[in-house]
């Protein structure tokens, strides 16, 4: 439950890509590049917000970049974002893979316990039996209870991860082009 909490908290849209943050940074950024303060205001505001801030500090860094210089910025900075925002999501995986299997090595070993129980000399209880059986069901029953919510965020928090990563490189490609309009061409050597 942590985990799910957690993750629904950090994965919020407002924490991840603001709708309106890419058009915002185009728009400050028509006329000339930001001061660091902005640049800083922006990598503090969201994941998003972070790619698009290395991308502006790469153009700011060097104005002698090229095209490819500025994608190797984005995606280097796109990587981090998506680690970030896969933080505990194997773990979460895991307890939905293994909740299932100790719950029926619990229900196994209550089952041995029941039959070893058993007097060996033909004095056998149905009820008792039943009754013990049942109860090693529970083990079962409990893991199935943990296991199935898990296995459904991960999957949600999985295609929320997969939507979030398309649109920051969409929000990437566009800013490509409108950061390059900042770089200054280098000089050719004079034959």
């Amino acid at each position: 439950m942590t985990i799910i909490i957690e993750r629904l908290s950090s994965l919020r849209k407002a924490r991840v890509a603001p709708p309106r943050l890419l058009d915002e940074v185009v728009s400050v950024t028509r006329a000339h590049l930001p001061g660091a303060d902005v640049v800083n205001k922006l990598a503090d505001n969201s994941i998003l917000g972070t790619v698009l801030a290395s991308g502006l500090r790469t153009v700011i860094a060097d104005p002698r970049l090229n095209e490819v210089v500025l994608r190797s910025s984005f995606e280097s900075a796109g990587r981090a974002a998506v680690h970030r925002m896969e933080r505990y999501l194997n773990t979460l995986g895991s307890i939905a893979s293994a909740a299932p299997l100790l719950g029926l090595l619990g229900t196994v070993i209550g089952m041995i316990e029941i039959f070893g129980a058993q007097a060996p000399t033909g004095g056998n209880n149905p009820a008792l039996l039943a009754h013990g059986i049942s109860i090693a069901l529970y083990n079962t029953a409990f893991a199935l209870m943990i296991a199935i919510p898990s296995l459904m965020f991960y999957r949600y928090f999985r295609g929320l991860i997969d939507a979030y990563t398309l649109e920051m490189e969409q929000a990437a490609e566009r800013m490509v082009p409108h950061l390059m309009r900042f770089s200054v061409p280098a000089k050719k050597a004079a034959p």
